[in-house]
């Protein structure tokens, strides 16, 4: 959660949103100015997610606090997210994605009668071309992570091809099995893995094995076919997930290999269905944060992040 919250506070425009939105008063005139405790027993139904949210990055960045402990978004992500509660290890990469989506869905319902959603249109910078939205209408989550995804399947008996659009908060990228065994830069065995190999082989043309055969509409049956993706539209901020976590029938193991990625500059152009009708500068990423998951069990360890503030690398741990 830390880890998540740390990376997410140091997406400049993501967070200033976030700290701008006017407070939400949630207590009734009884609690106030009293300090409430929740349990999770509670039947405490009006609780907000981008309130808590809100309050976390204003109390992390005003600087007076030697340290913050969010417990009420704690508290809140239990409420509205039931896979979180307890206390059992759990993914850093999901709960960004359950975070996110949450937020996401708060955001487009508003909130006590005010949209929230009609403050991001007031902020012209982010409202332009945000067509990619997982469902509805635009927030801030969709227009700086948001990008759309082609699929594209093609038959290869009558050689029908279909193609769809999927939009992404976020890509998940496979580490390519040939560089499996190489787990630091300078040992000796083969080339050293990139990120660049890791995103050609998410485009690359695929052939679907026997277990995913497709439903040809042409043919009227399920048939043979190749896949491949296409980035539509790329995202303000491109986040890129890594799959360390490899599972078999029999065993779940983690993929600890050596992947090198550049700081700043990664070019994603040649990624892209229409790579003519964007700008040289659109598609050039420099990195902002990077969440790390240390130890080498699936089910244990620990994650955390680094990012960039004002020219300088921090770790948070």
């Amino acid at each position: 959660m830390n880890a998540i919250l740390q990376s997410l506070s140091n997406i400049e425009q993501f967070c200033c949103y976030f700290k701008e939105l006017p407070a939400v008063e949630l207590r009734n005139g009884k609690t106030a100015g009293r300090r409430t405790y929740h349990t999770r027993s509670q039947g405490d139904n009006n609780v907000s997610l981008v309130e808590e949210f809100r309050k976390t990055l204003c109390a992390l960045w005003q600087g007076s606090q030697t340290a913050f402990s969010p417990e009420s978004l704690f508290y809140v992500v239990w409420k509205i997210m039931p896979n979180f509660r307890g206390y059992q290890q759990q993914d850093a990469h999901e709960f960004m994605r359950y975070l996110l989506d949450h937020l996401h869905l708060e955001l487009q319902g508003g909130f006590n009668g005010v949209s929230r959603s009609a403050i991001l249109q007031e902020n012209s910078t982010l409202s332009a071309s945000n067509k990619c939205c997982i469902n509805g209408a635009s927030t801030v989550v969709t227009a700086i992570f948001g990008g759309i995804l082609q699929n594209e399947v093609n038959c290869l008996i009558c050689g029908t091809e279909s193609r769809k659009f999927d939009p992404f908060l976020d890509l998940s990228l496979d580490i390519p099995s040939q560089f499996r065994s190489k787990r630091s830069k300078n040992q000796e065995n083969g080339p050293v893995c990139s990120l660049r190999d890791c995103l050609r082989s998410f485009t690359d043309l695929e052939e679907l094995d026997e277990t995913e055969l497709y439903m040809c509409h042409k043919c009227k049956k399920k048939q043979k076919s190749t896949k491949k993706f296409w980035i539509q539209k790329l995202p303000k901020v491109l986040c890129l997930h890594l799959k360390r976590f490899h599972w078999t029938a029999y065993l779940r193991n983690k993929v600890d290999t050596y992947v090198e990625f550049p700081l700043r500059g990664l070019d994603m152009k040649c990624y892209l269905l229409e790579p003519e009708n964007s700008g040289p500068e659109s598609c050039l990423y420099d990195l902002a944060a990077v969440v790390v998951h240390h130890g080498s069990g699936v089910g244990s360890g620990h994650y955390t992040a680094y990012a960039t503030h004002e020219g300088r690398w921090f770790h948070f741990n």
